[in-house]
């Protein structure tokens, strides 16, 4: 009887610990990466305007990750969309890009929703890079997590886990934008 008494003060303990720990983490995620791509801004905001060129650029729409992707017409500008599912480590998963604002001095602003997870804001802020030949670009993801712990840690592991992602694919990005101008 001890024993059990034991454990379970000790699971209480634990338990508030860590819900302790967690309200020092943020309730939202953001990660971001920037660079510059020696193209004129016109190029970077065509390739990434037009949802159909993302499979080639985008981790999230590649081909490994999203076995069927269905895009709306048109495929680019404001209210475009595309839908995409797949199978990842024996699961299926599917999710959904949606542009909200997209404008040549804006960039593009859109919201992605995947199965099991929040609902993520992103955006694709451009402008003229310093010497003006190139742009300049950044990708920021931010994602509301709430007060629940185990979203909380996932909020404050998102950076080691999707920045990553983020870089492989504004490289990709600047590939293929440097090879069109």
């Amino acid at each position: 009887m001890r024993f059990v008494k034991l454990l379970l003060l000790s699971v209480l303990f634990f338990g508030g610990l860590i819900f302790l720990i967690s309200l020092l983490l943020p309730s939202k995620a953001i990660v971001e990466r920037s660079g510059v791509i020696d193209a004129p801004l016109s190029i970077v905001y065509a390739e990434i305007n037009n949802l159909n060129t993302w499979p080639e650029w985008n981790p999230w729409a590649a081909p490994g990750v999203a076995q069927k992707i269905e895009f709306s017409n048109p495929p680019a500008g404001q209210g475009a969309y595309y839908t995409w599912s797949g199978v990842q480590q024996e699961k299926p998963v599917s999710g959904k890009v949606l542009i909200g604002e997209s404008t040549l001095e804006k960039g593009v602003h859109y919201n992605m929703e995947f199965n099991a997870m929040k609902p993520i804001s992103a955006a694709f802020d451009l402008k003229p890079s310093v010497d003006g030949k190139g742009t300049a670009i950044q990708w920021r993801l931010e994602t509301h997590v709430g007060m629940l712990p185990w979203w909380k840690l996932k909020g404050f592991l998102a950076d080691k886990l999707t920045g990553p992602l983020l870089e492989d694919g504004l490289t990709k990005l600047k590939n293929i934008c440097e090879k069109r101008k």
